[in-house]
């Protein structure tokens, strides 16, 4: 009976070890063609390959060339041929005129530059270029990129961005070249490259939570004496109001009974229908009704009070457990 044959390397995984056998310049080349998303998961693939087997090497040579084999040798750096020849031809007036109405659109690639800018270096053009600009920008977006770009600026720009980017329908080539030149000036000193958030208090806030009781409790009194405000806040992301689902019933009644009532209706306001549940299915049947009450009164509610509201219960949640009243969870093995 013949032998299975070994199923044929992954994709992602024959691109990151041919990136892996060139030399890191050219490497470096072929990545920044490519978007964030497909960075991060070649990056990722590279991490997971880094051991790879002769035959897996030789499995991503092949399916290499395998691939190349469908494309023409014509297709190599046709583009930039085909424009140096119609232009040498007609002349740079007359070429450009034939060359937007028949060649690819290849403007969207040299956009996606804006995938990489940091949101607020996003929001600081959006309110200093003109609105048409402006209303391209936020097309070209991811919409959540786009939502938090716009979210800052001035009520009259935002509603005259948004509309100008709901009536385009096609754009000129001339507007989208003055957008890219806007881009290639705003990306010149290379301070508007996104940046990668790492550290600060809520990471170390993880990495406290894993540590023995006792380590973590010295370390927060450690820091304290340094800089309060910083200990405060690692606190504060040790045990957020989230993790009240964490606490076992007796724990969260304690705490609840020591909250004010409206508090609480505001704090609850900004969560899902399951936790208002959790909370209040530890109160007496008035208590929850005269929550559930003034929550029904509440409008629109300030994501900024909310956040107050919540911080003020986990601070009596802290208190609480620093007199032994409680028991929390900290997400660690020892931290309670």
């Amino acid at each position: 009976m013949p032998a299975k044959a070994k199923p044929a390397i992954e994709g992602s995984a024959a691109a990151a070890i041919l990136l892996m056998l060139l030399d890191e310049s050219e490497a470096a080349t072929i990545l920044k063609q490519l978007d964030p998303e497909e960075v991060r998961h070649l990056a990722k693939a590279m991490f997971d390959t880094a051991n790879a087997s002769e035959h897996q090497i030789e499995q991503a040579l092949d399916r290499f060339v395998l691939r190349s084999r469908d494309v023409s040798a014509l297709a190599i750096g046709a583009d930039s041929r085909i424009r140096t020849v119609i232009h040498e031809a007609v002349g740079n007036v007359r070429a450009d005129n034939i060359l937007a109405a028949v060649a690819p659109q290849s403007s969207a690639a040299s956009l996606e530059m804006l995938r990489w800018m940091d949101v607020e270096a996003i929001s600081g053009l959006l309110a200093s270029e003109h609105p048409q600009v402006g209303a391209l920008i936020l097309s070209v977006l991811i919409p959540d990129v786009a939502a938090r770009a716009i979210e800052t600026l001035d009520e009259v720009l935002q509603a005259d961005l948004v509309l100008r980017a709901a009536q385009l329908t096609s754009v000129p080539a001339a507007a989208i070249e003055d957008l890219e030149s806007v881009l290639a000036s705003a990306n010149a000193d290379g301070q508007r490259v996104a940046k990668q958030t790492i550290g600060g208090p809520s990471d170390v806030a993880k990495i406290m939570k894993k540590m023995p009781k006792q380590l973590s409790e010295r370390t927060i009194r450690a820091l304290k004496k340094t800089d309060k405000l910083l200990a405060q806040a690692i606190e504060e992301e040790m045990f957020i109001f989230e993790n009240l689902r964490d606490l076992d019933k007796k724990s969260l009644s304690t705490v609840l009974r020591a909250v004010e009532a409206a508090e609480l209706a505001i704090a609850l306001k900004g969560t899902d229908e399951e936790m208002v549940d959790l909370c209040l299915a530890t109160m007496s049947q008035r208590a929850s009704e005269t929550i559930r009450d003034e929550m029904a009164e509440m409008t629109m509610v300030k994501r900024t009070d909310v956040d107050e509201a919540q911080k003020a219960i986990m601070m009596v949640v802290r208190q609480m457990a620093a007199a032994g009243e409680i028991m929390i969870a900290g997400g660690g093995d020892d931290y309670v």
